[in-house]
């Protein structure tokens, strides 16, 4: 027996004419945009350990960690840059301490010394569990690879959306997965979030659950193309828009509750995984509406009505 949802988040039926708004939405895309790519390059992202080089110090403590204890005995130490978060399993006395790289390794056998020394005045029988280093080289290695696989993605799924669709799909898709990383880069900026491989993972999944997103829309405007011969394309865009406009707010709306805990009590370990997720829901799901639908109303206005005289549309 077909069981109606209890919760909706339109009303069944909705005719409502998002192309009408296209201009405004491509306009403020990018407005954003370029505000984000100077962002970018003035003041820069705040680049995590990972792309900077430096030292990951793991700490065991005897009991639950003090964190404004170990912070306050670091700055007494001359080592306010060091920064704190917590590891391993819920008992909370594992202590990650990461410091930046030093000019050499004296100075670096130095710090790690001091940080020794203010970690048994905090917390004593606190131990050094392990030390790992991550020189320049290394960093930037990192760095390049992680751009690498944002490169590759957008290049994977641009063959993938080309494939199952009309290239009009395609370009339109990625052109606007690309406004959605900038836009998310100056997320970043702003928040001063740690720009390390954490965060890009997070890129890495935002790009994944935007393109999803776009492809359920773009399926169900490929099936009214095939059923609607001679619908005028903004007014089919608009139709496919509010069929699938349930879904694609249920799905955002699940998977931004599920991932505000984590950017709410996560800690700093997940916490800058969290936000992007977060930010990157609300972009992906307006993008996907007014960026997307827009872009692919004027590439295809004339091309995706074949052997047909294309429809004049009602201004």
């Amino acid at each position: 027996m077909f069981m109606r949802p209890m919760f909706r988040f339109v009303p069944d039926g909705t005719k409502i004419r998002f192309m009408k708004g296209r201009f405004a939405g491509l306009i403020v895309s990018f407005i954003l945009s370029s505000a984000s790519i100077a962002l970018f390059f003035k003041p820069g992202l705040n680049l995590g350990l990972d792309f900077r080089g430096g030292v990951v110090l793991q700490i065991q403590t005897p009991q639950k960690a003090d964190f404004s204890a170990l912070r306050s005995a670091l700055a007494s130490a001359g080592l306010a840059d060091a920064g704190l978060q917590s590891f391993g399993s819920g008992a909370g006395t594992g202590v990650l301490i990461s410091l930046e790289s030093r000019e050499n390794a004296a100075q670096t056998q130095t710090a790690i010394a001091e940080v020794e020394t203010a970690l048994h005045q905090a917390s004593p029988g606190a131990t050094i569990l392990s030390t790992q280093a991550i020189g320049a080289s290394v960093s930037q290695q990192l760095f390049s690879q992680g751009l690498e696989a944002l490169g590759l993605s957008f290049v994977m799924i641009l063959a993938y959306i080309w494939f199952r669709f009309e290239w009009q799909f395609a370009v339109g898709a990625v052109a606007t997965l690309l406004l959605d990383t900038t836009k998310t880069i100056g997320f970043m900026v702003i928040t001063r979030i740690p720009f390390d491989l954490v965060t890009i993972a997070a890129i890495l999944t935002v790009i994944g659950y935007s393109t999803n997103d776009k492809v359920v829309v773009y399926d169900r405007m490929r099936e009214n193309l095939r059923k609607y011969k001679t619908m005028p394309l903004r007014e089919l865009i608009d139709q496919s828009i509010n069929e699938t406009l349930n879904r694609t707010l249920g799905t955002s709306g699940t998977v931004f509750l599920a991932a505000l805990p984590l950017a709410l009590f996560g800690g700093s370990a997940l916490s800058g995984f969290a936000w992007i997720m977060l930010f990157g829901i609300v972009v992906g799901t307006s993008s996907s509406i007014f960026i997307a639908a827009p872009i692919l109303l004027f590439l295809g206005e004339h091309r995706l009505r074949r052997g047909t005289a294309p429809p004049k549309l009602k201004k």
